[in-house]
């Protein structure tokens, strides 16, 4: 196991990058990562994945009281990857995770993030987009138990798709149990389907076992581009290709924004700007 320990009351003020490059397909391999925050400690840590590789990954992330941890995981594998990820983060009293999530490549991608909630206090956001192209598949299946009163969490996840057969699927669990009054919780599924042949399936799931919560939802849209958008660009001389990539570019923006690296969301966009080429949409 590989781990990352964050002491306590420490800040550290850059982000600590693990890089993962290709190992290859010849064979599967496991990984296993460990990262802990000590009370009150502060850090964000950034994965990037790149190349071709057979990969299954465990990591946990433990979060003492207090503290604060933002968590980029960034899939910009080559086109033959099989990537199988559980992302699965316990979370103390007062604690904080942000997690971004994004997958612009790859043959296979299947990630499970999963909360758990230890204390009151606690709170989380989930955040990911994915831009899916002809022939992928994409899967993020997120999990959030709320065992404890007084916890807040966050999901919001955006997807395009351009391409024959490109498949993405995003399943949204929220599990709110008897002991868990004061829960404040939300979650979103948005997909855009830039060409015929896509398919994005989003399923957003609540279990509520008690009825003293602040607030619990869920929403979920599938649909094509704006020709209101497309319209007004191109009616100030914006060709549709340049236009049409502008409204991707502002789709997934909210989101990759939260990262807090210029040069990582210049990166993310400019992938997201060639896959678009590729698929000709």
């Amino acid at each position: 196991v590989a781990h990352l320990a964050i002491a306590a009351n420490a800040e550290v003020a850059e982000p600590i990058f693990l890089s993962r490059t290709s190992s290859g397909m010849d064979a599967a391999e496991l990984s296993r990562v460990r990262i802990t925050l000590g009370t009150h400690a502060r850090a964000t840590v950034i994965i990037e994945n790149t190349g071709d590789s057979i990969l299954a990954e465990d990591l946990e992330m433990d979060l003492q009281p207090g503290s604060h941890l933002t968590f980029v995981a960034l899939q910009e594998w080559g086109s033959k990857a099989v990537f199988v990820a559980s992302h699965r983060a316990m979370i103390d009293k007062d604690a904080a995770l942000k997690s971004i999530v994004v997958t612009v490549g790859g043959s296979v991608v299947h990630m499970l993030p999963t909360v758990e909630f230890k204390a009151p206090g606690a709170s989380a956001e989930l955040l990911g987009v994915y831009f899916a192209t002809s022939g992928q598949f994409f899967e993020h299946r997120n999990f959030v138990d709320h065992l404890v009163p007084n916890a807040k969490s966050r999901v919001n996840y955006k997807g395009a798709l351009a391409g024959q057969d490109s498949h993405t699927v995003w399943i949204g669990d929220v599990f709110i149990r008897a002991a868990a009054d004061g829960t404040d919780t939300y979650e979103l599924n948005r997909n855009l389907l830039l060409s015929d042949g896509a398919r994005a399936d989003s399923v957003p799931n609540l279990e509520i076992e008690t009825g003293e919560i602040v607030g619990a939802g869920h929403a979920s849209t599938t649909g094509r581009f704006d020709d209101e958008q497309l319209f007004y660009l191109m009616s100030r001389g914006i060709p549709v290709a340049d236009a049409r990539r502008l409204v991707v570019r502002g789709f997934f923006n909210e989101i990759i924004s939260e990262i807090g690296s210029e040069e990582i969301q210049n990166r993310l966009m400019d992938r997201i700007d060639g896959e678009l080429a590729k698929a000709g949409a």
